[in-house]
């Protein structure tokens, strides 16, 4: 004889995750099935008992007619009945109604019936006399798988129709604006900046303006501007002569040339060195090239997108960065929001990466527990998009259930604890001035936007100076009127 319950629900996660059992809120509406009146009234009674609705049926292929006119969230069936058996019966289910979990009640509970079940698609075995904390302890189990999986296929045709652009994923107010943004831009040739910080995605931007516009059939072309050493940025960009400099035995036309009908996408712009920024405003001003050690000039035809995670309009009060050139680059900005400013896109954002690794690990990784998917949506992401990517690959990588569970998540993300202090007072035990809250809100804003002042500056409506006396004031003091 096997145990009462033997659990055979493909990878499950552990009953208790993080030291609380998950429940299923809301009552069931359950199909009994039994050949035997006596005991499959007495089941049907004791699932009412635990707070779901029951119907009893004691023809399977009857109960099968009814499944297709009404829905039923669960289903407990005997195994041996007349006609059609609780195995077939359970294989039926199975490939007609996917989503609808079926626990398999038995008096003759052994190895190869619980196998048999497994592999008909049964979420759970258990064995006659029924015995009422079992049953409950499997119905839950089932309701949250059930549950899970409904989750799975919505975030699924979610990312698949997220927009136009498949790259870019998420609904979020935000990023529908960035994709409006996008959308409009891609139908022009003008050049575009596009900036956020590192790892929200700013060359999934970059390639998702090409692919919307009429140079999607050439060739995108991305250089990181910080990578390339200052010595041999020109060559890259602008190619060279033979014999320019020492190693040059060929000719080499640069990325300007290569790109030619497409996109020219020049990631950490504001890295690049002042005598660069000359150079390349006067490429862009001309749309022509000259290379190394050459004395004529090669006219180019490809749409240049920049990028960078610095202000370049403080760079450029610094002196640090080319005002002329500043304005050049960016007739069109495009500011891509942090992970924090959209987190109501991070489960679309997981699920689109797990399905990935799960995939790439040749593993049967399906979603996420809602414990997991609370953490992941709680936590501050520093990183951004690429950190929550690195993430999930971790936690795809570890997990030992068909969903990726707490235990499964980098322990930051499952220790995290916002340590920014409320916007709203406790009415019963802190009374703060209007002076306060509006500081809070101000030091609150300032750390969505990842402390760029320039942002925040937009966000409260403020203009930059306004902002800075704000910040600069000392807790208590007396509030400047905004302007502007």
């Amino acid at each position: 004889m096997i145990a009462r319950n033997l659990h055979i629900g493909g990878g499950t996660p552990p009953e208790r995750i993080d030291g609380v059992t998950e429940r299923v809120d809301g009552p069931a509406r359950v199909l009994v099935v039994d050949d035997d009146t006596d005991m499959g009234e007495m089941v049907a009674t004791l699932v009412r008992r635990l707070g779901h609705q029951s119907t009893f049926m004691h023809n399977p292929e009857e109960a099968l007619a009814r499944m297709l006119r009404e829905e039923f969230s669960l289903v407990l069936t005997d195994v041996q009945m007349g006609s059609m058996d609780g195995i077939a019966l359970c294989e039926h289910i199975a490939a007609a109604h996917p989503d609808v979990p079926v626990i398999v009640l038995t008096g003759h509970g052994n190895l190869e019936t619980a196998v048999r079940a497994m592999r008909a698609g049964a979420y759970d075995f258990l064995t006659k006399p029924v015995d009422a904390d079992m049953l409950a302890i499997s119905m839950e189990r089932a309701m949250e798988h059930r549950s899970l999986r409904q989750e799975v296929r919505k975030l699924q045709s979610e990312v698949v129709r997220a927009q136009p652009s498949r790259s870019l994923i998420g609904s979020s107010r935000a990023m529908r604006e960035v994709l409006s943004l996008v959308e409009r831009v891609a139908s022009t040739d003008a050049t575009v900046l596009v900036t956020g910080e590192s790892g929200t995605g700013k060359e999934l931007v970059a390639r998702a303006i090409h692919g919307m516009s009429v140079r999607h059939k050439g060739p995108f072309v991305a250089i990181n501007c910080a990578a390339v050493p200052a010595s041999l940025l020109e060559s890259e960009l602008f190619g060279h002569v033979r014999g320019a400099f020492t190693d040059a035995r060929n000719a080499r036309a640069g990325l300007f040339l290569e790109a030619n009908g497409g996109t020219l996408f020049l990631d950490e712009i504001g890295e690049m060195p002042l005598e660069m920024q000359a150079k390349l405003l006067r490429a862009l001003q001309e749309r022509s090239v000259r290379p190394v050690g050459g004395d004529r000039e090669t006219p180019f035809d490809a749409r240049v997108i920049t990028a960078t995670n610095r202000d370049l309009e403080a760079e450029v009060r610094t002196r640090r960065f080319r005002e002329d050139l500043f304005y050049r680059i960016a007739v069109v900005g495009v500011e891509v929001p942090t992970l924090r400013e959209r987190a109501v896109d991070i489960p679309v954002l997981a699920q689109h990466f797990l399905v990935r690794f799960a995939e790439r690990f040749s593993k049967k990784v399906v979603g996420f527990h809602p414990a997991s998917l609370a953490r992941l949506v709680a936590y501050g992401w520093p990183g951004n998009v690429r950190e929550l990517e690195n993430c999930i690959e971790r936690s795809v990588a570890l997990t030992r259930y068909d969903h990726v569970t707490v235990e499964d998540l980098p322990e930051k993300v499952r220790a995290y604890e916002s340590k920014q202090r409320p916007v709203t007072p406790d009415a019963e035990t802190e009374l703060v001035t209007l002076s306060e809250l509006e500081r809070r809100y101000v030091q609150r804003v300032m750390v969505l936007v990842g402390g760029n002042k320039s942002r925040a500056a937009r966000v409260l409506g403020l203009d930059r100076r306004t902002l800075y006396r704000m910040l600069e004031r000392e807790p208590g003091a007396a509030v400047p009127t905004p302007t502007g």
